[in-house]
């Protein structure tokens, strides 16, 4: 490459009063960087360069990108895959037999007494409102009409009730069981709350309206769940919420993925001596730039690993270390942000803090209730280019 790269060098100083002519010296210096980056990129032949440099033209050698190839994927199940986004839209998957047997509507039992309902109808409400993005009347009226179309003697909840039960209501993420330890992806991310829209706060700046919520996310990387849920302040640190999410994960968790933010002391204690099980989990966090190596009088679990990621960074690089160490992986995490806002929108309704959590939850069981009816299967293939 070298050889290449000084022979090219001299090609362009042979070639510099046609080709460069009126540029100064440290442009001409400059653009044989940049031509001889080029071939060595592209595995050009140095007359080929030469004939380019010179304005003649040249036909690219087929030979040279025969033995190039490329990653692609290909969906193998996507009749099934497509059948499952078909059913998203059903309102039978939504509204299951289960929530109509448990409705638990009842009439009051004295005079100016609330209506009494079961909490998974109040659930299913606020499913729907989250779903299709409706007010708290928008979705009374729809959940009436809805049961009217089917027939069944039920009353829908009304707003005030929805708003106020809404509050204390109990949500559990629908999570299949594995039978092996998870690895977890974990990242946050920003739902906002009010306040002026994106053109305005950069025309006129910030104010002090503008409010969001940070939402964290622990993502199974083998099937996709959202397993381990939390919603904080704006101003709530990403590595605070690594132990009560891994105390939310169902099983045990082999291997946490995070970014440079979780690289926080109050992370690797946590996965060195995990609280709901015996053995550590590995983190695959890199360590920030400046990073040392830290002294202990004492042996401790958290802080060798941390010591032999940045020993191993220091010996290797940082970017073969994410390499061999499937940092590439953490990517699936930035996926299960993106499904949430594309899908639920950016945006919370609920204005109390009880409510916001709530609705947060239901949006990731939302979630993993479209990984159930059916998810993209692809396998890797390699072609030339």
């Amino acid at each position: 490459m070298l050889k290449k790269s000084s022979k090219l060098i001299a090609a362009l100083v042979r070639f510099g009063s046609n080709a460069n002519r009126g540029l100064a010296e440290s442009d001409v210096s400059l653009t044989c960087l940049n031509i001889s980056a080029w071939a060595c990129v592209t595995s050009c032949s140095i007359s080929a360069i030469e004939a380019v440099c010179c304005g003649k033209p040249v036909f690219c050698d087929k030979k040279s990108f025969a033995s190039q190839k490329k990653v692609v994927y290909r969906v193998k199940n996507w009749s099934a895959y497509d059948q499952a986004l078909v059913q998203r839209g059903s309102l039978t998957v939504w509204l299951s037999e289960e929530a109509l047997d448990s409705w638990g509507y009842a009439g009051p039992t004295q005079r100016g007494a609330q209506f009494v309902y079961a909490d998974l109808a109040i659930e299913t409400a606020l499913t729907f409102r989250k779903l299709f993005r409706l007010p708290l009347r928008q979705t009374e009226g729809f959940v009436q009409s809805l049961l009217g179309m089917m027939g069944l003697p039920l009353n829908a909840p009304d707003h005030t009730t929805l708003s106020r039960r809404q509050k204390g209501l109990a949500v559990n993420l629908p999570v299949h069981p594995s039978d092996r330890p998870r690895h977890l992806m974990v990242d946050s991310t920003g739902l906002k709350l009010y306040g002026e829209g994106e053109w305005k706060t950069r025309q006129h700046g910030w104010t002090k309206r503008r409010t969001w919520r940070k939402l964290h996310l622990g993502i199974d990387a083998d099937t996709g769940e959202v397993v381990a849920q939390t919603l904080t302040q704006a101003a709530t640190d990403d590595a605070s919420q690594v132990k009560p999410m891994l105390v939310q994960t169902p099983g045990e968790v082999a291997r946490l993925y995070g970014d440079g933010a979780y690289d926080r002391w109050k992370v690797h204690y946590p996965l060195a001596y995990p609280p709901e099980q015996d053995t550590s989990i590995e983190s695959v966090i890199p360590p920030r730039h400046d990073a040392q190596l830290r002294q202990a009088k004492r042996r401790y679990r958290h802080i060798e690993a941390r010591n032999q990621r940045v020993q191993a960074i220091g010996r290797k690089g940082r970017k073969r270390w994410k390499r061999d160490s499937g940092y590439h992986r953490r990517s699936l995490a930035e996926t299960g942000v993106f499904r949430f806002k594309i899908i639920l929108g950016p945006k919370l309704q609920a204005r109390s803090w009880e409510g916001q959590q709530v609705e947060a939850r239901i949006g990731c069981s939302i979630l993993n209730r479209m990984i159930h009816l059916g998810k993209l299967e692809a396998y890797k293939v390699e072609v030339n280019c």
